[in-house]
C-alpha cells in the first residue's frame, strides 16, 4: 500500500507553453523539438504526432539545441542548473552535466568542441551574462561541468537577442539600443549604438532580436519600430554600414535566415510571415493570416521546412514555398478562464476559454487541441484599450446534445451588452450549430447556469442565475412554422428570494430538485412545480460553491462560503449534517462515484481533500499539491478503470482529477510518466518512420500488430501452435520475389488474403475433427498423385520462387498447403520462353 501511494504524484499533464522557446528541427527535417514546461517534446513533422517526451529536468526547460557533432543527439538546459544530452530517436537520456546555476538560454556551434554557451544571471537584478561551459568527456552518466568562462556581459535574457556568426568567428548580442559583437580570435568586443529615446524621431529604436547570416559577415537586427537593419563591416567600429528594411507596423518579434542565406524571414504582431529575398525591399513575399502574433521563427538545417511559434501556443510548420503544411496546437492560454473547466460528454475533451470569443476543445490524451468553436462570431481587433466581447459562461446539457454560452461586453457602467446562445449538436456536421440566441436574458450579469442532466428527464431544461436577483428556467419548445419544423428555447419560470443576488445553481442527480443560492441563503425548489420547498442559511458568508451528492449520497447538499466554511445539509431532515472550516477554492463531484474533491487555500499552497458527503472524515488528503492557488478543477471519467487497491486511492479508479492553477498550469494525479501515456500509434509511427511504406507493408504491419496483441495474452503452448505470418518464408518469398517471375496477382490474391485470415483462427491438428482429417488425407493423397504427373510435364527451368514456396509446405497449415499445391500445378513454362 505504501508503494502504491508513493507512485501517485502530481504531474503536469499537458497544456505547457510550446512557444516558450524557438523550436528546433532534426537534421533530416523528420522531427521537431519544442520546449514544454519541464519536458522536451518530439513531434513528427509529417503526422503532427508527439512521438517522444524527453523527461528528466526538475524545473522549467529554457533551451534546446542539436548536438553539432552528432545530429542524432539533442542538448537541453533548465532552471534546475543542468545540461542534458539526449538520444531523441529512442527517448533516452545519455548524460547529465551539472552547472550549478540557473540556465536561461542555450547555444551550440560546431567549432566549439566539447563546449556549449549558456546565459546565466548575475547577482545584480536584470543583469545576464553569456558564458562558455566545457562539458567533460566522462564515462559516467552524471558529471560536473567545468567552471563557466565569460564571453559577453550585460546581455538580454531573451535567447532571440544572441546569435553566432558564420564559422563561429563571432557572437552578436543586442540589448536596449546597443549591438555588441565579440570576436573569438581577437578576443575583442565592438559596440554599436543607435539613437536613444531622448530623440522623439528615434523613440522606438530598441533592439528586439538578432540573427547572423550563415555564410556571410552580415547581422540582421529587428527593432521596436518595425524596422529591420542589416549590418556589414562591423569588424571596424568606424567603417560599419547598415541598410533598413521596413514593412512591419509594430515591433519585429523574430528574424531567421534561410539555410543558404538567400532570404531573410521576419514576423510580428501582424500574424504575417514576410520573406525578404536577397534582403531587398522590392522582392518580398508574404504568408498572411497565421492566426496570432509570431513570436519565434525556426528554419530546418536541410532548408526544406520552417516553422513559426505563435502567441496562442501554436506551432505552424511551413514548406519552403511558404505553404503551411501542419499545425501543432497546444492549450491556448487565455487572459482569464471565465468559463471554468468542462468535459465534452461526446469526445471526453477538456473545454474552456481559448482564443478571444472561442471555446477550445482540448484532448487530454494526445495533449493537443481538437478544434475551436467560435461563439462570439465577431472579428477580433487587436487594439490596446478596446473593450472586447467576453465569453463568460458555458455548460453542456443532455449528454452533449446541447451547449449553452453567455457572452457580455460592458464599456461603461450601465451599458451592459448580454447575450445567451443555445447550440445544438449536429450529427451531420459533427459540430455545434446555433439554435437560439437570447438578447439580455437578465438585467445584470449572469453568475451561473446549469442543465438538468437527469437520464429520465422528459425535456431539456436550463437554469440561469443573475445578479439581478432572479433565476430563470428555460425549456425547449416547438418553434415550427409553415415553412419548417424547428425547436427553440423559451423562458418557462422566473424565481427570486427577497431580492437577493442569485450566485449559484445546480440540479440534483435525478433532476427532481433545484438548489439556488441567494448570497448567504440556499433555496431548494421542486422541478415539476417550481415551488420553494425549504431554505438553508448558516450566516457564514456568501455561498461560493454548491453541489448535490451522488448515488448513495444523493440526499446531501454541499455548500462552500467565502468566509471559509464547508457545510453539508441533509435534504431529508432539512438540517445541517456537519460543517468544517476550509477555505474552499474548488469543489467538484465525481460523476461516477460518491466522492467529492475539494481544494483549499493554505499558507503552504493548495491542499486537496477527497471525501464522501455522508462522512465528515476525508478519504484522502494531500497537502501542498502545488504552491499556487488552484482556480478550477474537473473530474474526467476513465474509459478503462484503474486498479488502485488502496482504500485511500480508490477515488482515482473511475475518474481522474485535473486542476488548473493561477498561472494556467494544467496538473493531475497520475502514476504514469508522460512517455508511458503516449498512444501506441505515436510510438509505432516513430519506430516505423524509416521503413518503406508499400501496400504490402501496410497489410502486414497491421496484421503483425494484431498478432502481437494476441501473443501477449496467450500462453506459451498457444504461441507454439499458432503459425505466425511473419515467420512463414512462403509469404516472405512472395513479397521479395520479382513481380515478372510470379503468376498473376488475381491468382495469388485469394490465397494471400485467406492465409492472413486463417492465421488468426488456426487450430492445431489435435483439435480438428476426425472426419475432417480423413477427408483431407484423401485429398492430399490424390493431390500428391496429380502433383507427380504435373512435375513430369513441366519444364525443367522453373523459377526459384516456385521451388522456395514448395520447400516450406511442412510449416504451413493444411488449408494453406492445399492452396499452394494448386499453385504448384500451374505451368511456368512461359517464364523461360524467348
Amino acid at each position: 500500500m505504501v508503494e502504491e501511494e508513493q507512485a501517485v504524484r502530481v504531474v503536469r499533464c499537458g497544456g505547457s507553453e510550446l512557444n516558450f522557446r524557438r523550436a528546433v528541427f532534426s537534421a533530416d527535417s523528420k522531427y521537431l523539438f519544442c520546449v514544454s514546461g519541464d519536458f522536451v517534446k518530439v513531434y513528427s513533422t509529417a503526422t503532427e504526432e508527439c512521438v517522444h517526451v524527453l523527461q528528466g529536468h526538475r524545473n522549467l526547460v529554457t533551451g534546446i539545441q542539436l548536438n553539432p557533432h552528432n545530429h542524432l543527439q539533442l542538448y537541453s538546459c533548465s532552471f534546475d542548473g543542468t545540461i542534458k544530452l539526449w538520444d531523441y530517436l529512442d527517448g533516452i537520456l545519455i548524460k547529465t552535466f551539472t552547472v550549478g546555476q540557473k540556465l536561461h538560454a542555450l547555444y551550440t556551434h560546431a567549432r566549439a568542441e566539447d563546449a556549449v554557451f549558456v546565459a546565466i544571471k548575475k547577482e545584480k537584478p536584470d543583469v545576464f551574462q553569456l558564458v562558455s561551459v566545457r562539458l567533460p568527456r566522462s564515462p559516467r552518466q552524471d558529471a560536473e561541468a567545468e567552471e563557466p568562462c565569460l564571453v559577453l556581459d550585460y546581455i538580454s535574457p531573451s535567447p532571440k537577442c544572441v546569435a553566432f556568426g558564420s564559422q563561429g568567428e563571432y557572437v552578436a548580442a543586442v540589448r536596449d539600443f546597443y549591438l555588441s559583437v565579440y570576436f573569438f580570435k581577437k578576443k575583442a568586443t565592438s559596440r554599436f549604438t543607435l539613437s536613444s529615446s531622448g530623440n522623439r524621431k528615434h523613440a522606438k529604436n530598441n533592439f528586439t532580436c538578432v540573427v547572423c547570416h550563415p555564410k556571410e559577415d552580415c547581422i540582421a537586427t529587428g527593432h521596436k519600430d518595425g524596422k529591420i537593419r542589416l549590418w556589414r563591416g562591423f569588424d571596424d567600429e568606424k567603417k560599419y554600414t547598415y541598410t533598413c528594411l521596413h514593412w512591419h507596423h509594430d515591433l519585429v518579434m523574430d528574424l531567421a535566415f534561410s539555410a543558404t542565406g538567400g532570404s531573410l524571414l521576419s514576423g510580428g504582431r501582424e500574424s504575417v510571415l514576410v520573406e525578404w529575398r536577397d534582403a531587398a525591399e522590392k522582392t518580398k513575399e508574404f504568408l498572411p493570416r497565421l492566426g496570432a502574433t509570431i513570436e519565434h521563427i525556426s528554419v530546418s538545417p536541410a532548408g526544406d521546412l520552417l516553422c513559426t511559434s505563435h502567441s496562442d501556443n501554436k506551432i505552424t510548420i511551413i514548406h519552403r514555398n511558404l505553404e503551411a503544411s501542419a499545425v501543432i496546437q497546444g492549450l491556448v492560454k487565455d487572459s482569464s478562464i471565465l468559463t471554468g473547466l468542462m468535459i465534452d460528454p461526446r469526445t471526453k475533451a477538456l473545454v474552456l476559454n481559448g482564443k478571444p470569443g472561442h471555446l477550445q476543445f482540448y484532448s487530454l490524451q494526445s495533449d493537443k487541441q481538437l478544434y475551436n468553436l467560435d461563439i462570439v462570431q465577431q472579428e477580433y481587433i487587436n487594439d490596446y484599450g478596446l473593450v472586447q466581447t467576453e465569453l463568460t459562461k458555458a455548460a453542456f446539457g443532455c449528454f452533449g446534445a446541447w451547449l449553452a454560452t453567455v457572452e457580455q461586453r460592458q464599456e461603461k457602467e450601465g451599458e451592459l451588452e448580454l447575450q445567451m446562445k443555445l447550440w445544438a449538436y449536429s450529427k451531420k456536421t459533427q459540430g455545434f450549430v446555433l439554435n437560439t440566441k437570447v438578447s439580455m436574458p437578465h438585467e445584470d450579469r449572469i453568475t451561473a447556469l446549469c442543465f438538468c442532466n437527469a437520464e429520465k428527464s422528459e425535456s431539456p431544461t436550463l437554469v440561469t442565475a443573475s445578479r439581478d436577483g432572479r433565476f430563470k428556467v428555460w425549456v425547449l419548445a416547438d418553434d415550427s412554422d409553415i415553412y419548417r419544423e424547428a425547436v427553440g428555447w423559451t423562458c418557462d419560470f422566473v424565481g427570486s428570494y427577497h431580492k437577493y443576488q442569485a450566485t449559484n445553481c445546480c440540479f440534483s442527480e435525478d433532476g427532481s430538485l433545484l438548489a439556488v443560492s441567494f448570497e448567504e441563503t440556499v433555496t431548494i425548489w421542486e422541478s415539476e412545480t417550481w415551488e420553494l420547498r425549504c431554505t438553508f442559511c448558516q450566516r457564514a458568508g456568501h455561498v461560493r460553491h454548491l453541489c448535490f451528492g451522488r448515488l448513495t449520497c444523493s440526499k446531501y447538499l454541499l455548500g462552500a462560503t467565502e468566509n471559509g466554511t464547508l457545510c453539508c445539509w441533509n435534504l431529508l431532515s432539512c438540517a445541517l449534517e456537519w460543517s468544517t472550516k476550509l477555505n474552499i477554492t474548488v469543489m467538484e463531484p465525481d460523476p461516477r462515484s460518491e466522492n467529492v474533491a475539494a481544494v483549499s487555500r493554505s499558507s503552504g499552497g493548495s491542499d486537496l481533500f477527497v471525501f464522501k458527503p455522508s462522512e465528515p472524515r476525508p478519504l484522502y488528503v494531500q497537502r501542498s499539491i502545488c504552491s499556487e492557488e488552484v482556480r478550477w478543477g474537473v473530474f474526467v471519467p476513465r474509459d478503462v478503470p484503474d486498479a488502485f487497491t488502496s482504500e485511500a486511492l480508490q477515488w482515482l479508479n473511475r475518474s481522474q482529477f485535473y486542476f488548473l492553477t493561477a498561472s494556467q498550469s494544467l496538473l493531475t494525479f497520475s502514476s504514469k510518466s508522460p512517455e508511458e501515456k503516449l498512444t501506441p500509434t505515436s510510438k509505432q509511427l516513430l519506430a516505423e518512420e524509416s521503413l518503406p511504406t508499400t501496400p504490402f507493408y501496410f497489410i502486414l504491419g497491421r496484421h503483425r500488430q494484431q498478432r502481437g496483441e494476441q501473443a501477449d495474452g496467450a500462453s506459451e503452448s498457444e504461441l507454439v501452435q499458432l503459425p505466425l505470418t511473419e515467420n512463414v518464408p512462403a509469404i516472405s518469398e512472395l513479397l521479395h520475389t520479382p513481380a515478372h517471375v510470379l503468376p498473376s496477382a488475381a491468382f495469388l490474391c485469394s490465397m494471400f488474403v485467406n492465409s492472413l485470415l486463417l492465421a488468426t483462427e488456426a487450430r492445431s491438428a489435435e483439435e480438428m475433427p476426425d472426419d475432417v482429417d480423413m477427408e483431407e488425407e484423401k485429398e492430399s493423397d490424390s493431390s500428391e498423385e496429380e502433383d507427380d504427373a504435373t512435375e513430369k510435364a513441366q519444364h525443367a527451368g522453373h523459377t526459384d520462387a516456385g521451388e522456395d514456396l514448395l520447400q516450406q509446405l511442412s510449416q504451413l497449415s493444411k488449408c494453406e498447403e492445399k492452396e499452394l499445391r494448386k499453385l504448384r500445378r500451374v505451368d511456368y513454362s512461359w517464364v523461360t520462353a524467348p
